[in-house]
């Protein structure tokens, strides 16, 4: 039995690591801007759909909102606030070309910190040229929605910081592990390896995919469901495990270098914890404790997008 389901792990894995996934995936960055919903007030929530809908024509990024169906128009407004979290990684596809020139960021995801391990000993290495600019683009856009901006530019800030909060709160998303194997440092876990050392490329499975798709391995969406009532459910049983009321004093909503440096201890503990091994697939244990680690991770990258947005876009 522990052959078989050990067979099954790989297999699922390998079938799901056909499909591009970036950050969180899809499942992920919409879990954390359910929550955010949840927690904006119904006046901030109008404010922000208003901006949303005014984004520069170009970056089709109104074009996410369902303007026409038979779901109800806070249903079809949450949803629209949902998909725009994922639209700092449609703009990757490089088959819209002027989109992709324009909008297309790839240093914006992360923000590394160097590292590697002496004598079982946490060591901080100098960050080379560009180690990642999230932080800087949240800090900048969080600026720029309290602003004088336009609602232009404010609707693709909104979209952005969406995306890089949810981004920021990966572990492996301010991480750089320096080894001998990797001495420019392992890109986030992209080049640690869970299959078999020669495992031919399309079917390899790194580190960093398996924390990026660790919900929709957990929580499955076998019956292709929509977004109400697939996420919904796997998005308040996260804010019922990790309530609001048990993080609210943890938030830090002035520093975002605090919720990077709470990934960063993650990635050096939880993640690279002893029991992982290169080339192998993690243990149960391992699983475990890592879906764990992503549920209240994604639930406290939620609280702070929701509190940002309050206190940006509250009428005083």
């Amino acid at each position: 039995m522990k052959f078989f389901s050990k067979l099954l792990l790989v297999v699922t894995l390998a079938a799901m690591s056909a499909s591009p996934l970036f950050a969180w995936d899809e499942t992920g960055h919409k879990i954390s801007a359910y929550i955010a919903w949840e927690r904006m007030t119904p006046a901030v929530r109008e404010r922000v759909i208003k901006i949303l809908r005014e984004a520069p024509e170009d970056s089709h990024l109104s074009a996410l909102y369902a303007s026409y169906g038979s779901q109800s128009m806070d249903t079809r407004k949450r949803e629209f606030f949902m998909a725009a979290s994922t639209w700092a990684d449609m703009v990757r596809d490089r088959d819209f070309a002027n989109r992709f020139r324009k909008y297309h960021k790839g240093n914006w995801h992360y923000d590394d910190t160097f590292w590697t391990l002496r004598d079982g000993k946490i060591i901080d290495l100098p960050r080379p040229d560009d180690g990642g600019q999230a932080l800087a683009r949240i800090n900048e856009y969080a600026s720029m929605i309290r602003g004088n901006a336009t609602d232009e530019q404010k609707a693709v800030a909104i979209a952005w910081l969406e995306h890089l909060i949810g981004d920021i709160h990966q572990p492996l998303h301010t991480s750089a592990r320096v080894t001998e194997r990797e001495p420019k440092g392992d890109q986030g876990g992209n080049t640690f390896l869970l299959t078999p050392e020669g495992t031919a490329r399309d079917n390899q499975i790194n580190l960093h995919w398996f924390w990026d798709s660790i919900v929709g391995r957990n929580a499955p969406n076998s019956r292709n469901e929509g977004d109400t009532t697939y996420i919904a459910p796997i998005a308040r049983t996260m804010m019922s495990e990790y309530p609001y009321s048990r993080m609210q004093g943890r938030l830090n909503l002035a520093d975002s270098a605090v919720w990077a440096k709470e990934s960063l201890t993650l990635a050096q503990t939880d993640v690279f914890s002893a029991d992982l091994v290169r080339f192998q697939l993690p243990s149960s244990k391992y699983r475990k404790n890592a879906y764990r680690v992503a549920r209240q991770r994604l639930a406290m990258a939620g609280y702070r997008m929701g509190d940002l947005f309050n206190q940006a876009f509250s009428t005083p």
